[in-house]
C-alpha cells in the first residue's frame, strides 16, 4: 500500500505555474514532430538507406514510450518536480547530440535521448493536482494533456520555416534553447509537490516492461519494412506477448509494483486506458494525411500544390484549437462531468473525419478539416487526465498518468503503421516514386472514424459520476485538501499498545494491517510506551498482526466499523477476535 507523505511542506503555487508546465509540455510534444518537414530528405542527409533513416522517428517514439511510466513513478517517489528537471535535462542533451551530428548511430542515440521527455506530460499533471486549488485543476489539467497536439501542431510550421530556410541541424540547437528555457523557468516558478509515495523503485518491473515495450513497439513501427507476416514480425510479436504476460504476473505479487495492475483493472482506469489508444489513433491520422495532401503537385488531379510552410500552417490551428478547448472544456466538465466531455469530443471527432471525406478539394477544407478535429481532440484529450486523477490515489498520479501518455503512445504508434501501410499499398508510382492517392487518404479517413466509434463505445462503459461527485475526488488536489484528507485518513484507525506476557509495554514491535486478500494494507512501529495507530483504509474486516525481537508473533482479527476503539495485543497470548 502507498501513502502521501508531506515530510517537506510545499511552496504555495504561483500564477506562473500552469503556464510554465503547459510550456513544457508543447516544448516535449515538439520533439515528436521535429522533423517531419525534413522526413523524406532523412536518407540523403545521413547518407543511409530509407529504412535505417526510419530509425531517427523511431528510437524517440521507443524511449518515450518506456520513459513515460517509469519517470512517473519515479516522480511519484522522489518529487515530481525533480524528476521533470531531469526528463528536460536529457532530452537538451539529446537535442545537442543531434545538433553537431550526421551520423546515423550518433544521430539514433541523440534521438533516443529527446525520447526521454515524453516523461514530462504525466509529471505536470501529477504536480498540478498536488499544488492548486480545485477550482483551477480541471482547466490546467485539460490544458496539460492537450499540451501534447498543440506543441505537435504548432511545430510544423515552425520546422518547415527552419528547414526550408537553414540548415536541417538548427532544428535541434532551437529544441535544446527551449528545452534550457524550460528548465529554468521551471526551477523559479514550479515548487516542489509535497506529496510522496512510499516504497522503492520497482526496477525489476521497469525492466520488464520496458523489454515488453520495446518488442511491442518495434514490429508496429518497422513492420512495414519487414513484412506483417514476416517472422521477424511475428516473432518478436510473440515475444512482446510472452514478457508482458510475466511482468504482469510479476507486478501482481510485488509489494511496490511500478504500475499498480489492481488499480488499473477498475473500470474507470481501464476503458479511460482502452479509449485514450482510440483517440491516440485518431489524432495522428489527420497529422499524416493532411500535410501530403496539401503538399502533392496539383498535376496527380487531387494535390494542392502547396509549400512546406504554407500546408504547416494549414494544419497548425490542429494545435492551436487545442488549446482554446481547454477552458471550455472546464466548464463542461464542471457542469457535466469527463465522461461526457469524452464522449463529446469523441463525436466532434466522428463528424470531423466523416465531413472530411468530402473535403480534399481545396486548402481552405482542410483547415475546416483541422479546426473542428482539434476541437474534439481537444475535448478528449482534456477528459483523461480528470478521469485518470478521479480513480486514482494521490501519490500513484505520477504513474497513472504515466500509463495513460503510454496508452495515447501506442495508440499514435499503431496508427502511424496502419496508415503508413495503406497509403504504400494504395500508391501509384510515378517514376520510380510512389505517390499517395485520394483512394488512400479517404480509406485513412474511414480507419480513424473507426477507431472513434471503438472509443466512443469503451466510453460509454465508463462508471457515471456525477459533476459534484468529480469536483469532490478533486478537492484533495489542493494542499490544504490534501491534509485534511490525511487528518481524516488518521482518525479511522486501529490505535492501541503492543504488551508482553507481563503486561509491560513492547517497543519498537511491527505492527501490520492485513485486508481480506491477505495484502498488506498498512504498518507501523510501536513506541516506547507500547502504543500504535495504523490508518484503516476503509471500514471492514482486517488481521492486526504484531511482531518483536524475543517475543512469538500474534495475529488478531479485527473489523472497523467506523469507530475507533483500542485494539490492545499482548504478544505473549494467541490471537483473539476483536471489534474497533
Amino acid at each position: 500500500m502507498t501513502h502521501t507523505s508531506t515530510d517537506r511542506p510545499g511552496r504555495r503555487a504561483g500564477g506562473a505555474v500552469v503556464p510554465v508546465l503547459a510550456f513544457a509540455g508543447i516544448v516535449v510534444a515538439v520533439m515528436q514532430t521535429l522533423l517531419v518537414p525534413v522526413i523524406k530528405d532523412l536518407p540523403q542527409l545521413l547518407g543511409t538507406s530509407p529504412s535505417n533513416a526510419t530509425w531517427v522517428l523511431t528510437s524517440t517514439l521507443l524511449s518515450g514510450a518506456v520513459a513515460t511510466p517509469i519517470m512517473g513513478r519515479l516522480g511519484d517517489l522522489y518529487g515530481k518536480r525533480r524528476l521533470l528537471i531531469l526528463s528536460l535535462a536529457v532530452m537538451v542533451v539529446g537535442a545537442l547530440v543531434s545538433a553537431v551530428t550526421s551520423d546515423l548511430l550518433i544521430m539514433i542515440a541523440g534521438r533516443t535521448l529527446q525520447g526521454f521527455a515524453m516523461g514530462a506530460i504525466p509529471l505536470g499533471i501529477g504536480l498540478m493536482r498536488d499544488m492548486l486549488p480545485r477550482e483551477k485543476l480541471g482547466s490546467a489539467m485539460a490544458l496539460m494533456s492537450s499540451s501534447i497536439g498543440v506543441g505537435g501542431g504548432l511545430a510544423l510550421p515552425a520546422a518547415a520555416l527552419v528547414a526550408q530556410h537553414s540548415d536541417w541541424h538548427a532544428l535541434f540547437y532551437g529544441a535544446a534553447g527551449l528545452g534550457v528555457l524550460v528548465i529554468g523557468l521551471t526551477l523559479l516558478v514550479v515548487p516542489e509537490s509535497p506529496a510522496r509515495a512510499e516504497g522503492s523503485f520497482d526496477l525489476p518491473g521497469a525492466l520488464g516492461l520496458s523489454a515488453g515495450l520495446v518488442l511491442f513497439l518495434l514490429p508496429i513501427t518497422k513492420g512495414s519494412d519487414w513484412g506483417w507476416t514476416s517472422g521477424t514480425t511475428l516473432g518478436l510479436f510473440a515475444a512482446s506477448a510472452v514478457v508482458l504476460g510475466l511482468w504482469g504476473v510479476m507486478e501482481l505479487r510485488v509489494k511496490a509494483p511500478l504500475v499498480d495492475l489492481r488499480t488499473s483493472a477498475r473500470p474507470a482506469v481501464l476503458f479511460t486506458n482502452l479509449a485514450s489508444i482510440m483517440v491516440g489513433v485518431s489524432f495522428y491520422v489527420v497529422s499524416l494525411v493532411l500535410p501530403q495532401l496539401l503538399q502533392l503537385p496539383t498535376s496527380t488531379g487531387y494535390g494542392l500544390g502547396q509549400s512546406m510552410v504554407t500546408a504547416g500552417l494549414l494544419v497548425a490551428p490542429l494545435g492551436l484549437t487545442m488549446m482554446v478547448t481547454a477552458p471550455v472544456y472546464a466548464r463542461l466538465s464542471a457542469k457535466y462531468g469527463p465522461k461526457v466531455t469524452l464522449i463529446l469530443g469523441l463525436l466532434i471527432i466522428a463528424i470531423g473525419y466523416g465531413a472530411g471525406l468530402g473535403l480534399m478539394s481545396a486548402a481552405w477544407q482542410s483547415l475546416v478539416i483541422a479546426v473542428v478535429l482539434g476541437a474534439g481532440i481537444g475535448l478528449a484529450y482534456s477528459s483523461l487526465p480528470a478521469l485518470i486523477v478521479g480513480a486514482v490515489p494521490a501519490s500513484e498520479t505520477g504513474a497513472a498518468n504515466g500509463l495513460n501518455t503510454l496508452m495515447r503512445s501506442i495508440g499514435t504508434s499503431v496508427s502511424s503503421a496502419v496508415i503508413g501501410m495503406v497509403l504504400a499499398n494504395t500508391a501509384n508510382n510515378v517514376g520510380g516514386v510512389a505517390v499517395p492517392t485520394m483512394h488512400g487518404f479517404r480509406v485513412s479517413f474511414l480507419i480513424a472514424t473507426g477507431a472513434v466509434a471503438v472509443g466512443l463505445l469503451l466510453a460509454l462503459f465508463l462508471p457515471r459520476r456525477t459533476p459534484a461527485a468529480a469536483t469532490s475526488q478533486l478537492r484533495a488536489s489542493s494542499e490544504e485538501d490534501a491534509n485534511l484528507a490525511r487528518a481524516e485518513e488518521v482518525l479511522r484507525s486501529f490505535r492501541g499498545r503492543v504488551l508482553d506476557a507481563g503486561g509491560a509495554p513492547v517497543a519498537h514491535a511491527k505492527v501490520t494491517l492485513i485486508d481480506r486478500r491477505g495484502r498488506q494494507a498498512g504498518a507501523t512501529l510501536s513506541e516506547a510506551d507500547g502504543s500504535y495507530t495504523v490508518a484503516v483504509p476503509a471500514q471492514g474486516a482486517y488481521v492486526l498482526a504484531a511482531t518483536a525481537a524475543g517475543h512469538g508473533p500474534l495475529a488478531s482479527a479485527a473489523t472497523h466499523a467506523g469507530d475507533e476503539r483500542p485494539v490492545d495485543l499482548d504478544l505473549a497470548l494467541p490471537g483473539e477476535t476483536v471489534t474497533a
